[in-house]
Parts: C-alpha cells; sequence; structure tokens
C-alpha cells in the first residue's frame, strides 16, 4: 500500500462518492473504483459499503482511514522539515521573559543568535507575571518556573539551566549586624523581600522556602524587614547598600559575589527550584526556526554561566613612547 492509496480511501470516506472522490483525485471513476477494488482484494477486507445513495466506511475501513491519517501527516511532516533544511530559517518569534533574567542573559543571547539567522526576527514581550501564551499569540516563555499546573497539559517544558536562589549580603551589613549561623538567625536580621510574581498563586512573600545541601525536606523561614519591593534590581541595590539579607537568583548576583561586593549567607542553604526554562504552548509541528532557537539557547546556558564570570584582564600600562637618539626631553 502506497501513498495513492492512502489518499484514496481519504477521498472516498470524505466525500461518501466514488464519483466525487474521483473528481477530487481528478480521477476518472472506473479507475478509482478498480484501485479500490484491487486494494480490497490485496488486503482481504472490505473498506466500503456501497449502496445507490452513499459509500461508507467499513470497521476495517475506518481503521484504514485513521491509520491513513496518520502516515500522510507524517509524509507532511517529513517533506516540510527536508524543505526547511534547505532554505534559511525566516519569521517571527514571539517571546516572554522576566524583566531581570531578560535584560541581563537572555537579551544578548538572542542577539547572538539572530546574527546567525538573519531572516528571522526575535520579539521580547518583558514582564513579571507569565501571560496567555495562546492569547498573547506568543511562541514561548524563557522563564524560572515550570509551565503552571493547570496548563500542564497544554504546555510543553524544557530546562535549559540549572539555577539557586541564594542569601546574600553586603560585608558592610554583616560587620553591623552578625552573620548569622543558622536559618533560625534569619528571624533577627532585616530581610529584603522581593515581591515578583510569576510564582504561581500560592507564593508566599513572608517566608522563604529553603532547603541544606543533600537534604531532601524543605524549611520555610519566615522572614521580615522593613523594606520590600516589586523590582528585583531595587532590592538588590539596597542589599548592596547594606540594608539586609536578600535571596535571589544566582545568575542576578554572581558578579558582586565575585567583586566581593556580595557575599554568600548560610552558603549551604539555598532555594533550588527557580530553574530557567523554556515553556510552549503544545504544537504538532514546531517550526525550524523555533527548534533552532530552543536548542540555541539551551546550549548556551547549559554551563550555567553566571557561575563562571568572564576573567577580567589587568590593564596593561601604556608608557610614553621612546625618545628618538640624540634628542632632548622638553621638562
Amino acid at each position: 500500500m502506497d501513498r495513492p492509496d492512502l489518499e484514496l480511501v481519504l477521498a472516498v470516506r470524505r466525500h461518501g462518492s466514488l464519483v466525487t472522490a474521483a473528481r477530487a483525485l481528478r480521477l476518472a471513476p472506473s479507475v478509482v473504483t478498480k484501485r479500490l477494488a484491487a486494494l480490497e482484494t490485496r488486503l482481504g477486507s472490505r473498506l466500503f459499503q456501497r449502496t445507490t445513495r452513499r459509500v461508507s466506511p467499513t470497521a476495517d475501513g475506518e481503521t484504514l482511514c485513521e491509520r491513513a491519517e496518520e502516515l500522510l501527516r507524517g509524509f507532511a511532516a517529513a517533506e516540510t522539515e527536508l524543505r526547511e533544511r534547505q532554505a534559511e530559517p525566516s519569521g517571527p518569534i514571539r517571546l516572554a521573559a522576566t524583566f531581570g533574567f531578560g535584560r541581563q542573559w537572555l537579551g544578548p543571547a538572542l542577539a547572538d543568535f539572530q546574527s546567525l539567522y538573519p531572516r528571522v526576527s526575535v520579539q521580547v514581550q518583558l514582564t513579571e507575571q507569565l501571560p496567555d501564551l495562546v492569547v498573547d499569540g506568543l511562541d514561548g516563555a524563557i522563564w524560572l518556573w515550570t509551565a503552571p499546573p493547570q496548563r500542564a497539559g497544554e504546555w510543553v517544558s524544557r530546562k535549559l539551566a540549572a539555577n539557586q536562589r541564594v542569601l546574600v549580603a553586603s560585608p558592610s551589613y554583616l560587620r553591623r549586624r552578625g552573620v548569622p549561623v543558622s536559618l533560625e538567625d534569619l528571624s533577627a536580621h532585616d530581610c529584603l523581600v522581593v515581591r515578583e510574581n510569576g510564582g504561581g498563586p500560592d507564593q508566599r512573600f513572608d517566608h522563604w522556602r529553603l532547603r541544606r545541601d543533600g537534604e531532601a525536606h524543605w524549611v520555610h523561614v519566615p522572614v521580615r524587614g522593613p523594606l520590600s519591593s516589586n523590582s528585583g534590581e531595587l532590592v538588590r541595590d539596597w542589599c548592596l547598600a547594606g540594608h539586609g539579607v536578600m535571596l535571589r537568583s544566582l545568575w542576578d548576583v554572581a558578579p558582586q559575589l565575585e567583586s566581593g561586593a556580595l557575599q554568600r549567607v548560610l552558603p549551604d542553604c539555598a532555594m533550588p527550584d527557580a530553574d530557567v526554562h523554556w515553556i510552549a504552548p503544545y504544537r504538532a509541528q514546531v517550526p525550524r526556526r523555533i527548534r533552532l532557537l530552543v536548542d540555541f539557547l539551551a546550549e548556551r546556558f547549559k554551563g550555567e554561566p553566571w557561575r563562571h564570570p568572564p576573567v577580567k584582564q589587568k590593564e596593561k600600562r601604556v608608557s610614553a613612547p621612546a625618545a628618538p637618539p640624540g634628542s632632548r626631553r622638553k621638562r
């Protein structure tokens, strides 16, 4: 059985008439009749019941038609993929991302991706509230959580990079208030709270959900402090200025930790549920440009580049050019 046979049985089922199916296939009715009879003989099964008014599939015919649809979709997908491989990727990609990660890490990555594929255009909507990707016409989102439970059956998710939220404070704050040595000590400290949305309807801002390295259970730590904001950047500025302890993603504070402007507090404790994910509505056929982007981002972030900030080279002092022999330098 080949592709024309599959197209024939589907045309007969769709139109309910051999004559109309022949017209749709641009064949003579007698050719359709002969081919259908030959197919039934070869399979040893009657595929359609014929009456003077209607041709309808039998149980075997309906089963064959369902499989034919699957196979033809596979043929079409293979042809599309081969055409895409031969052509340069093109077209728009519309994304959503959180403000902080979008600016610091995603933006440069997208610029590099677009340079590789000049005919692809990328539009990014930065937001702290995960939008309805379908309603807003978005191809996907780079997010710090997986797809919400109510969307788990409709959206797909792929982890792009591991990420932790860690406790940090400035050296000046720790000298003034002391270094916490246990989670219970946090209750006596000024804790800077980031009130960003996106973590789910049950998200608590007055509790930090932490876990020690190597332990399976979580600890909910009540926190309080005089300063909080929905802007992670503002809270980070407060932390750098010595106003308290902050819980923040490692990708956001790695440069400050590297420079010593911030220090880890309780370094064996972290919130390890803020991994970077690609989430998108389910599609039977994902355009090649989107597949290329997701693979590119997975490769870009798999090594958690924020854990390995680039080493700054020492600036070389430029000396004044030597005076030509015999010349005298003016004083």
